[in-house]
């Protein structure tokens, strides 16, 4: 019979938790924790902030990284169209905020959409790699949401 550390035993649970798909504990000493709250916070804050830039275009002149087809497609001006861009990215980082599990799915596809949008329009390949890398951190944090945001029926 083997004897086991208590410290093994509390991370034996926590991954039988995990796997299980129960909530596990929301300790700040936990880096699975800390690294869910800094991913939840990062796509709740990047998405209000990049929208409401949309609409003042303080930042850059967002309707320049539109490509030209998605522009011909949609009615209105390419301006026109980054005002629905602000709403639905304020919106995605308000939904992470209250509901990451669902609000993170949302970040990650409309990170998803813009990486085709850029690549589809010559010149910005270097942000589409860096959205990239913004969407494997929203799967990342789809993922996390699993343990720290778990639907009712499985806790």
């Amino acid at each position: 019979m083997a004897i086991t550390s208590p410290r093994r035993q509390q991370n034996e649970s926590a991954f039988s938790n995990a796997v299980g798909g129960a909530d596990a504990t929301a300790d700040l000493r936990d880096a699975r924790y800390q690294a869910f709250i800094l991913l939840r916070s990062a796509f709740t804050v990047a998405p209000i902030v990049m929208g409401l830039d949309k609409f003042f275009n303080v930042l850059v002149q967002w309707p320049t990284y539109l490509a030209s087809w998605i522009n011909d497609v949609v009615p209105g001006t390419a301006q026109d169209f980054m005002y629905a861009v602000d709403a639905i990215e304020i919106l995605a980082g308000i939904i992470v905020a209250l509901k990451p599990r669902y609000g993170a799915f949302l970040v990650a596809a409309w990170l998803g959409a813009i990486i085709v949008n850029l690549l589809t329009y010559s010149g910005f390949y270097d942000i589409a790699l860096r959205d990239f890398g913004l969407m494997l951190g929203a799967l990342t944090l789809t993922r996390l949401t699993s343990v720290y945001d778990a639907p009712r029926r499985l806790r």
